[in-house]
């Protein structure tokens, strides 16, 4: 089959269009952000130049209106904010009360729906069992490496090497651990590195991401291998962090690693390792990638954000989708707002 260029013209012309529009905001808004800051600044310098030709006294310098200027410069944002995220979560909202076709309104059924319906009672049950264990696991051994790798000889390759899997996506992650999870039968060479290692003790093969609910826990393995890099960065600037006059004050009394650590390092990293929980709870609820890279949510694995992409776009349950896009918002709000008093605390702290 050969190109066709009168076909597929309509979107070749979409898509040029779809750019030309997109590098003309952008631009845009680039260039009012700097054309406008910058006339005012040669306004100023034009009439101070003025004054002084003339002899006459220089203008008195105006404080700035900052309410002003910052809501110049927020107006942007709170445009694509508004465009963005508050039009489509009111829409999502309405939509959650009505049938499929979102044509009639059928009130709280989809919501009846979600907690009656036994396969997304088993979705809302992975969901939680990944948000229960990724934050605290990754954010423990996040924490573990840090304190071991603070100021050793090779602290940075060794940071590097956990590092490295926040460099790759979801899916590029679930790709190499679908390798390392790939089962062959008993009489074939395995290329997966799980049953190889099995093979070799003197075990059979298995078809790991096939058996619930051992499978959620191996996906689990992969958002933990991802973030746990993360945690392991930010405590470890919160670590370093610490005043060096404590750190030698604790050695002084005589105080054990394990009390320097319990007395000293925690509460000393409490801010940071609460930021480093509630990031990757937030990822976590918010997890989608990996699920549909593994095991496309078969085989009882599925979570909340890809039920509601199977619901919505798959089988055309507009109203269903809906409900579980709201639902998930509202599992994210009461993190945002705990997240958001914990910083005014620590300000008026």
């Amino acid at each position: 089959m050969g190109f066709d260029f009168a076909e597929e013209q309509p979107k070749f012309l979409m898509l040029m269009y779809g750019l030309i529009a997109f590098v003309a905001v952008v631009g845009g808004l680039l260039l009012l952000l700097d054309a406008v800051p910058a006339w005012f600044a040669r306004r100023r310098e034009a009439r101070l130049v003025a004054a002084v030709a003339s002899g006459a006294p220089l203008p008195r310098r105006r404080k700035p209106r900052e309410g002003l200027f910052a809501l110049f410069f927020l107006l942007p944002t709170l445009l694509f904010l508004v465009v963005g995220v508050v039009v489509p979560a009111v829409r999502t909202t309405l939509l959650s009360f009505m049938d499929k076709d979102s044509t009639n309104w059928v009130g709280l059924h989809n919501y009846g729906w979600m907690f009656s319906e036994p396969s997304i009672v088993r979705v809302l049950t992975n969901s939680l069992i990944w948000v229960l264990l990724v934050p605290l696991v990754a954010t423990a051994f996040g924490l573990i490496y840090a304190v071991l790798v603070d100021r050793a000889r090779f602290e940075a390759l060794a940071k590097s090497l956990i590092f490295l899997p926040m460099a790759i996506s979801f899916v590029g992650a679930s790709i190499i651990w679908k390798f390392i999870y790939a089962y062959r039968g008993e009489d074939q060479e395995q290329i997966g590195l799980l049953n190889q290692i099995v093979v070799s003790l003197g075990g059979q093969p298995k078809q790991w991401l096939l058996d619930p609910p051992l499978n959620t826990f191996l996906l689990i393995v992969i958002m933990v291998w991802i973030q746990a890099g993360f945690a392991m960065v930010v405590l470890s600037a919160a670590i370093k962090a610490i005043p060096a006059d404590i750190v030698e004050a604790a050695r002084l009394d005589g105080v054990s690693p394990w009390q320097m650590f319990w007395q000293i390092t925690m509460p000393s990293i409490r801010p940071a390792l609460i930021v480093v929980v509630v990031t990757i709870s937030i990822a976590t609820l918010k997890v989608f990638d990996i699920v549909r890279t593994s095991t496309n949510g078969n085989f009882d694995t599925s979570v909340i954000a890809n039920e509601m992409y199977n619901q919505a776009f798959r089988y055309g349950e507009n109203g269903q989708g809906s409900a579980l896009a709201v639902f998930l918002f509202v599992l994210v709000i009461p993190i945002v707002i705990y997240q958001i008093r914990n910083l005014r605390k620590q300000r008026e702290g």
